[in-house]
């Protein structure tokens, strides 16, 4: 089996479990806010990441040389996974999908701030044709910007930010001594934020395994994408993610009864070509067309 069809088997995974993970934070969301959907799937993941850990004798690989970098990361991640949960009870899925998808292009607007890296005229071009799908999608002047369209859009920005430290952090960090700082930051800020008002509801028997599945599926999908990216390059990769937005469509519409719009479907085609472009920018060796950020 060559790379390319293993690293499609992997995204198969991949979206199976990003998908699983909507459906069921949905399906707790009438019993528990999105603090404590935060504070139950950090717990799930942060036992598993120690088991593994402990099992395969590891724990000496966490460290704290970057634990300021870990919190910010785990900040905005925390607030960008409410914020996505959130969303989930408020606007059809396919729409929560397609606004999380110009994350990347975030990515593009916020890099030459952050990390100093160059913004070529491709890469600018693939951010206004992405920030056009979002405003066909969100249609502001015509039915005003509602709170889930709100929450989706901020949860991309929040997941940008969460992908720059990323970048940040794997430039001298282990995968597994991010994920131990991930669930377990998270697993505290969950727990504050759940637990501030002194009232945390604990999951009944029939919603412990809708929990389950969200940390599992939390866990998996990350791991899933970053097999495939070690077997296959992103513009590879990455288109194969983008068959998440019909698949959660049909989701939606089959189980939820949610409308397939020509203005998401348009929406959503310009969003995934802005990404298109940009991952082509990415592998585009020529330098010609440097936009860079006034000093």
């Amino acid at each position: 089996m060559n790379a390319t069809l293993r690293a499609a088997l992997w995204m198969t995974g991949a979206i199976t479990s990003f998908s699983a993970m909507a459906i069921a934070g949905r399906a707790v969301s009438h019993a528990h806010d999105t603090f404590e959907l935060m504070l139950f799937r950090s717990f799930i993941g942060f036992g598993i990441v120690c088991l593994v850990l402990l099992l395969t004798g590891r724990f000496q690989m966490i460290n704290r040389r970057a634990l300021g970098t870990h919190v910010l990361r785990n900040i905005a991640h925390f607030s960008g996974q409410n914020l996505w949960f959130y969303a989930l009870t408020m606007i059809p899925l396919a729409q929560v999908f397609a606004l999380e998808f110009t994350s990347p292009l975030w990515v593009v607007v916020l890099a030459p701030i952050l990390l100093g890296e160059a913004l070529t005229r491709r890469r600018a071009a693939s951010a206004i044709i992405g920030f056009i799908g979002i405003l066909i999608i969100a249609r502001p002047g015509v039915t005003g910007l509602s709170a889930g369209v709100i929450a989706a859009g901020s949860a991309a920005i929040a997941f940008a930010f969460t992908a720059i430290l990323t970048r940040k952090l794997t430039r001298h960090e282990t995968t597994l001594n991010i994920l131990f700082w991930l669930t377990g930051l998270q697993l505290i800020f969950g727990l504050i934020c759940a637990g501030y008002d002194g009232q945390i509801t604990p999951p009944t028997a029939q919603l412990v395994p809708w929990f389950v599945l969200i940390g599992l599926a939390g866990l998996l999908a990350h791991l899933c994408l970053t097999q495939a990216l070690s077997l296959a390059p992103a513009s590879v990769v990455i288109p194969i993610d983008f068959t998440r937005l019909p698949l959660i469509a049909l989701i939606g519409a089959i189980f939820y009864q949610e409308p397939m719009t020509w203005g998401l479907a348009v929406g959503s085609a310009l969003i995934v070509a802005a990404n298109l472009i940009n991952l082509r920018a990415k592998t585009d060796p020529s330098p010609k067309g440097n936009l860079r950020p006034q000093s």
